[in-house]
């Protein structure tokens, strides 16, 4: 092994020496998402949520410069509560691991690692995308390119409502990525159920998401993910009101301050969850549990088929 290879944790390397499901998660939510000490404790239930709907968890990130695939307990505690953890996307994960940081990945990072790490299913709480006012700032999530070119399944609740949803869900379609509602026709907004488009396709079980990968893999053409959007419960949404009045008092702070980049979706999560007085914290954590559950269950139902999700099969 060279001194940068991607290294298995001990509980993956089991997972895929006995050919058990295993279920990919990103680790900015522990570092960059969540305050402490909610950043831990969130941490650790959805690593068990996984294991009770019986795959494997895989949460990736980055250790002194080691890129590991399944953290142990001690490695997301000192993601959870490191002060100097760098926000990891494709780009960064060289750089990061020559000069030994610590890192978390994002979507795309974890997406990428965990595709060539033969995990074939992530789940995570929403996706990045299109930032309102592109047009004039071209800023745009590394997440939509780099699933335009990675096979994994992604189990979202469609992209972070502070986007542009409508943007977003246009530069999927021109990237060739696939989007599925589970068990809806509408794309959700994160914190509220409904996101205000239609998706073309409707998926409703596990093995339904399962046969379609299968399909992919069969016809053998190449493509991109697939983006399963899993919305809450329109009782368990945030109030669309108080949602709607929060982001437009944040999307000023933001322009006040001139906060951009990597820096907008950390600022308006926050601002969120001093607002709304934690409300959003609490919807925010009911979205990556519910993704997660669902995340284990296409990766049982995959390891289940007489072949694989699409994906090489484990070592």
């Amino acid at each position: 092994m060279t001194d940068f290879a991607i290294r298995f944790g001990e509980h993956v390397t089991r997972a895929r020496r006995d050919g058990r499901p295993v279920v990919a998660l990103e680790s900015t939510i522990i570092s960059h998402g969540l305050p402490h000490p909610d950043n831990l404790r969130v941490a650790r239930e959805i690593e068990q949520t996984v294991r009770d709907n019986g795959a494997v968890p895989a949460t990736i990130g980055m250790i002194g410069g080691e890129l590991i695939v399944g953290l142990d307990d001690e490695q997301i505690r000192h993601l959870a509560l490191a002060g100097d953890v760098a926000k990891l996307s494709v780009r960064d994960l060289a750089v990061a691991a020559a000069r030994r940081a610590d890192g978390a990945t994002t979507v795309a990072a974890t997406s990428s690692v965990a595709a060539a790490a033969e995990i074939g299913v992530f789940a995570t709480g929403g996706l990045g995308g299109v930032h309102r006012e592109a047009n004039v700032t071209f800023d745009e999530s590394a997440d939509l390119t780099t699933l335009a070119r990675t096979p994994i399944v992604v189990v979202c609740a469609g992209v972070k409502s502070i986007l542009d949803v409508g943007a977003t869900l246009e530069r999927l379609e021109t990237l060739g990525v696939a989007v599925a509602g589970y068990r809806t026709r509408r794309f959700p907004g994160f914190f509220v159920t409904d996101g205000g488009f239609d998706v073309d396709w409707q998926l409703d079980s596990p093995s339904q998401v399962a046969d379609v990968i299968r399909a992919r893999s069969d016809q053998g053409l190449g493509a991109g993910a697939l983006i399963l959007a899993n919305p809450l419960p329109a009782d368990q949404q945030l109030d669309p009101a108080l949602h709607d009045r929060t982001l437009a008092e944040g999307l000023e702070l933001l322009a006040q301050n001139r906060i951009t980049g990597k820096a907008v979706t950390p600022f308006l999560l926050s601002h969120f969850h001093e607002s709304t007085h934690g409300q959003s914290l609490e919807v925010n954590v009911r979205i990556i549990l519910r993704n997660a559950a669902l995340a284990a269950q296409i990766a049982t139902a995959g390891s289940a088929a007489p072949v694989t999700l699409g994906f090489a099969a484990p070592a």
